[in-house]
């Protein structure tokens, strides 16, 4: 069973990654850690002790489709609606419109732990805070009144429509098409596939956010709308009208995440089912970036809540399982296999990537909080240019360490863990899609490499570059043994990390956009070791005052990672300045034919 780990994410959320700069301004004066705490504890209650339990319940009934209607697993439903009645689904919304108004760095802890409990659950709602946010920002005052408080509440729920048969990650190829009606409405026609949650039993509307085309819209994605589309029509007085036109096709048959239906969804089969302008006329990529931009930190955080999850299922599967003898064991019987060696190598490496997730997401929430209530031009420049840095590092690595530290997870149940009753196989075949939606890892290589290294002339990178050798200077400083050779080890990987920065930099002003590509994915693998490699560095020089298993733990992680895992920036680095030729020489089509 699954414990929320509320103690680690405290420490995290204050310690580590900055919750103490929120707390101290004027905006959320009211943050105190009485309330910090409060709510981490009954949200670790809520993920461990209602949603974890029916996580395997939810893989193994999935969500049929019948007569046109999608059927959560057992439980779903109850489950839905003790989430909202506990107000979660409202965290960071405005108190406008019935939010809390909290920072989204207690909104991703929350996150984490809903995940653990069971992602295909938690994609849900994070959707529909995703829905809430754009239209927030980009909707009319009248779509607002009739559907933010709805939304925020939870009653209903919101979905996000991109993907089409021919249009996946590049957007240019959509081909859902849109047309003006004389009351200002729209009507919608097309085809979308890979809807989460596109159609389900837990709320009785479901607010489609749909990206289409206009006639006269210009070519490329320059020329997509974002339209607001109902499944239930709503009239003047909130109550719900005629079934609209928008249905489920299909249902996927999935890796994982079970319980989550992904749907195929057909606008317009009866003369186009109706929908209104979020924002403006071919400016809905803008919009719906609002929503992408925090689901890719979600994500990120779907990772890191698996990660936590398959840690402790293989801490306490190998803390029960005997075989062998563990060396300088004495006493008589086989040992624990948490015992051996290797299995410890295992464990250290899950719980340390664990954590180095864990602290990366929490850290681009901080950036995103700051840069919402900085009020001086310069500080709001800085964060807004910090959360856009860490997000695709924040997507991609924890989704990567997620897959991983799930395969460890079964690999430590041995044989058993490839048999489905040990629950060991579910976590990987959950986490597995995480790398890939919202954008795949490669995609936020691109993004990071060629977007978010020139912020500022390529000044805001060397100074994040700076203030991660300033925790290594710190930890050098020291003087602590136990620390080994991590400040060594620390600042090795922050010069491999300075020399490719320097190199894309160099290749992207020459023009060398094929070879900054050829290297993006292993950049931004040494930009995230090195960033997760300095903030468990300073969780393990913060946390001096906690009791001494605590303090050696969090050194001993700080420590494993930086002369283990860490290791591998040298060779990324190589990777990065000289495969370029033989990746753009590689044929792949002449191999093929």
């Amino acid at each position: 069973m699954y414990r929320a780990p509320v103690d680690e994410i405290g420490f995290t959320l204050k310690h580590v990654c900055g919750l103490g700069d929120l707390q101290s301004n004027q905006s959320h004066a009211e943050l105190g850690d009485d309330l910090v705490d409060a709510i981490l504890t009954e949200a670790g209650r809520f993920a461990s002790e209602e949603i974890a339990p029916l996580n395997s319940v939810a893989d193994e009934h999935g969500t049929p489709l019948s007569d046109g209607k999608v059927s959560t697993p057992p439980g779903w439903r109850e489950l839905y609606h003790a989430w909202i009645e506990g107000g979660w689904n409202g965290l960071t919304a405005s108190p406008d419109a019935g939010g809390q108004g909290l920072p989204q760095m207690l909104s991703v802890a929350a996150l984490e732990m809903w995940n653990s409990g069971s992602m295909a659950f938690a994609i849900g709602p994070t959707l529909t805070m995703g829905a809430v946010e754009a239209i927030e920002k980009h909707a009319s005052d009248e779509l607002q009144a009739k559907y933010l408080e709805k939304l925020v509440s939870g009653e209903w729920m919101g979905t996000m429509n991109l993907t089409e048969p021919q249009a996946g990650s590049d957007l240019n190829a959509l081909k859902a098409r849109a047309e003006r009606n004389e009351d200002g409405s729209y009507r919608i026609f097309g085809q979308k596939i890979f809807i989460t949650y596109g159609d389900h039993d837990l709320t009785d509307n479901i607010i489609h956010m749909v990206l289409a085309r206009l006639p006269d819209a210009p070519a490329g994605t320059r020329g997509i709308s974002l339209f607001l589309v109902p499944k239930f029509l709503v009239n003047d007085d909130g109550s719900l009208g005629e079934r609209n036109d928008v249905k489920v096709a299909g249902v996927e048959h999935k890796m994982g995440i079970h319980g989550s239906p992904t749907c195929t969804m057909i606008y317009g089969d009866e003369g186009g089912a109706t929908g209104w302008l979020v924002g403006e006329e071919n400016r809905g990529l803008a919009c719906m970036f609002t929503m992408m931009n925090n689901a890719r930190l979600a994500v990120g955080v779907q990772g890191l809540g698996v990660a936590e999850r398959a840690y402790q299922h293989a801490l306490g599967y190998a803390v029960d399982r005997k075989q062998g003898r563990a060396p300088g064991e004495t006493q008589e019987g086989m040992s624990p296999i948490a015992r051996h060696p290797d299995i410890k190598r295992m464990l250290l490496s899950m719980k340390s990537k664990t954590q180095v997730a864990r602290a990366i997401c929490y850290a681009c929430a901080h950036a995103i909080d700051m840069s919402n209530i900085a009020e001086e031009a310069d500080s709001k420049t800085f964060w807004s240019e910090r959360a856009s840095l860490l997000t695709p590092i924040a997507k991609a690595l924890p989704t990567d360490f997620g897959v991983e530290v799930a395969s460890l997870g079964v690999q430590i149940h041995g044989g058993m863990g490839y048999i489905e009753e040990t629950g060991a196989a579910q976590h990987l075949r959950d986490a597995r899609i995480a790398p890939i939606y919202e954008g795949t890892n490669g995609i936020q290589s691109i993004d990071l490499v060629m977007r978010k290294l020139p912020l500022s002339g390529g000044e805001h990178i060397k100074g994040f570059i700076q203030e991660l050798q300033e925790i290594a200077d710190e930890v050098a400083a020291s003087n602590r043994s136990e620390f080994g050779s991590t400040a060594e080890r620390l600042a090795a990987s922050i010069e491999d990390l300075r020399e490719a920065t320097d190199y894309m930099a160099t290749a992207q002003a020459e023009g060398r956009v094929a070879d900054a590509l050829s290297g993006a994915t292993p950049y931004l693998r040494v930009a995230g070791l090195v960033l997760g490699g300095a903030l468990l560095a300073k969780g393990a020089l913060r946390s001096t005052s906690e009791p001494a298993p605590k303090l050696g733990e969090r050194t001993l992680l700080a420590r494993s990672f930086c002369e283990t895992v860490l290791g591998e920036t040298a060779g990324l680095k190589s990777d990065i300045l000289l495969s370029a030729e033989a990746i753009q020489a590689f044929d792949a089509e002449a191999l093929a034919s």
